[in-house]
């Protein structure tokens, strides 16, 4: 059955789901082009994530709605994302940074209480070193998160926080509430 706007309920209700939800301050939200040859309907929204002024990570989710279904998506609706954010070089060579990375997802997924199924992706961690007429500053380095899930239901309000408490974490921001601590020296 089709909305008032001639798209399909489910696909509306999706819509605005992600649309009633406000972020934390260091989140801003975008909405952008989404990609038209990955299913019939599809919604995309952007965040940066600002700390001290800074970008320090970005990111994009895209909802995808196939009326038919998609067998691989075991449902109607799909949830896609890439998240990148650039690392102190030290953390990029943990060999345990891409497990941590995942679990930043699952586990903001499940503290949403954002049901999901058919969940997958990837961790990719990267370093960069420049040289010759590229010289300048020292080795960069890069985490980015490329995952998708399928949501249970097509309320994604929930979804949407916890894509949001992902970015928060892949930039390496403290929970809400929590205030970082700061190092003092003290002199004597």
């Amino acid at each position: 059955m089709a909305s008032p706007t001639g798209y399909p309920e489910t696909f509306t209700r999706a819509v605005a789901g992600l649309k009633a939800v406000t972020p934390r301050a260091e989140i801003l939200l975008e909405e952008v082009a989404a990609p038209q040859r990955l299913a019939p309907y599809a919604y995309a929204l952007s965040g940066l994530v600002m700390k001290d002024g800074d970008e320090v990570a970005t990111g994009r989710l895209i909802l995808l709605h196939d009326p038919a279904g998609h067998e691989a998506w075991d449902g109607t609706l799909r949830l896609v994302t890439y998240v990148t954010a650039e690392l102190e070089t030290d953390l990029a060579a943990d060999p345990l940074l891409p497990a941590v990375g995942w679990t930043w997802l699952t586990d903001a997924l499940e503290a949403e209480d954002a049901t999901y199924t058919a969940v997958g992706g990837t961790i990719t961690q990267t370093t960069s070193t420049r040289f010759g007429d590229l010289a300048g500053p020292p080795a960069a380095a890069d985490i980015e998160i490329r995952a998708s899930w399928t949501p249970v239901g097509d309320d994604l309000g929930a979804h949407l926080l916890a894509w949001c408490a992902l970015l928060a974490s892949t930039a390496g921001l403290p929970p809400p509430g929590v205030t970082a601590l700061h190092e003092r020296r003290v002199t004597a």
